[in-house]
């Protein structure tokens, strides 16, 4: 018989009002009474779900010891504007990913794991060097994998309304998961956005791509490295990964190459005279396109749909180069060679968002002024830059501001 989830001890402390509470303080409410209110108005929100809990099959018992003890943790919600593959220097990022320390404990992983490993790639078709690549990046190969309890994660990300519905539907599915027993309540933690396990997986993505790796009946992505790398790759061939099609390389660049060029097949690239950085061959088949995350200057890539099915993952070009770069380095591939532009001075943020203000303005950018760069802004500069009669590498800096401001 199932047992009701045992309760978790309540936080002390005044709650920080940083969240978007529903009841917002007034001056007329002492800190006490904000609290309650904040509380009163949360736990009204957790019961506005149980009747699409009970439609996915959630009993009351397993809704109400999930929920048990639970309050809303303002510390998430500052998390939430602190997303460093979005607001670092690109450099940057890539030398965290790349580690000494990181490099050394995913080698003995690799020495750990090669018949699992082998298996994986066999039947998935996704390199041990992604899966791997993915495992650093989100847990350090399993040595940290959160410390929240991932109900009280996305209860208080959907309670906010931080990314619309995204949340809620990802805190029933983390019921659904409790309720079929794949987890204790008590072990059920996190990431402060709720993804778990061993690879950093969201509820939902549990639910559709976990899968038992180790063929002992049991889904387990939390304790289970053969389940977590399995579930991974499993994740990425359902997402689109092409067997035998590399994620992308560093190559070098002709002078007086015509940045006009953005996307084309293997073959062709290397008629323009672009050269892979490693010395190997330029496959003989398929599609890549011109990727320079450090401008003209700095060092210039090729990438195929493989590297999109990365980003599925996380939507950062950060994020994505990171894990396909540990994961070349894990194999054996050399650090990457052309050099970043680190001594030019970098937007500040309301300068990134001036930028996005402006291109917005001009018809190019329709996402949000929010200062993060990702693929959205790099393409709205590169248009911008086409039209400008600039050299079109999608990079952001003082220059193409100054080109902005001056844009008629």
């Amino acid at each position: 018989m199932r047992q009701p989830f045992r309760s978790v001890r309540r936080l002390s402390g005044a709650l920080t009002l940083g969240l978007s509470l529903a009841l917002p303080l007034s001056g007329a409410f002492a800190p006490a009474q904000a609290q309650q209110t904040s509380q009163a108005s949360f736990d009204r929100f957790v019961e506005s779900l149980w009747p699409a809990a009970k439609t996915r099959g959630v009993s009351r018992a397993t809704f109400n010891a999930a929920f048990s003890g639970v309050e809303p943790d303002a510390k998430i919600i500052a998390l939430t504007k602190k997303q460093s593959e979005f607001v670092r220097p690109i450099w940057d990022y890539i030398d965290g990913a790349v580690s000494a320390q990181r490099l050394k404990r995913g080698r003995e992983m690799v020495a750990e794991w090669p018949k699992t490993l082998t298996a994986i790639e066999k039947t998935y078709g996704v390199p041990r060097s992604v899966i791997l690549g993915i495992w650093g990046m989100e847990t350090n190969f399993g040595s940290f994998t959160g410390s929240i309890y991932v109900i009280r994660a996305l209860a208080t990300l959907a309670y906010t309304g931080y990314r619309g519905d995204f949340f809620r539907d990802e805190l029933i599915t983390a019921l659904q998961i409790l309720e079929a027993d794949h987890i204790d309540r008590s072990k059920m933690v996190g990431s402060w956005a709720g993804a778990m396990g061993q690879t950093q997986f969201m509820p939902s993505s549990f639910m559709k791509f976990a899968v038992d790796g180790n063929r002992d009946g049991v889904r387990d992505i939390w304790a289970s490295v053969p389940d977590a790398m399995a579930s991974t790759a499993n994740y990425l061939r359902k997402q689109g990964w092409q067997p035998g099609l590399p994620w992308g390389f560093e190559v070098q660049l002709p002078k007086g190459f015509d940045f006009r060029y953005l996307e084309l097949n293997f073959p062709q690239w290397q008629t323009l005279g672009l050269r892979r950085v490693d010395g190997k061959a330029m496959p003989s088949a398929g599609n890549a396109r011109l990727f320079l995350p450090g401008g003209a200057q700095g060092p210039a890539f090729l990438v195929t749909k493989n590297y999109d099915v990365i980003k599925t993952y996380n939507s950062s070009d950060a994020y994505a180069m990171g894990v396909a770069h540990l994961g070349d380095r894990l194999m054996g591939g050399k650090p990457i060679q052309g050099a970043w532009p680190k001594n030019e001075p970098m937007l500040g943020k309301d300068e990134r968002e001036e930028l996005q203000k402006r291109l917005m303005a001009m018809g190019l950018y329709e996402g949000e002024a929010d200062g993060k760069f990702g693929s959205k802004t790099r393409e709205a500069v590169r248009n911008f830059q086409l039209a400008r009669g600039l050299i079109a590498d999608g990079y952001a800096d003082y220059a193409v501001l100054r080109e902005l401001r001056a844009a008629r």
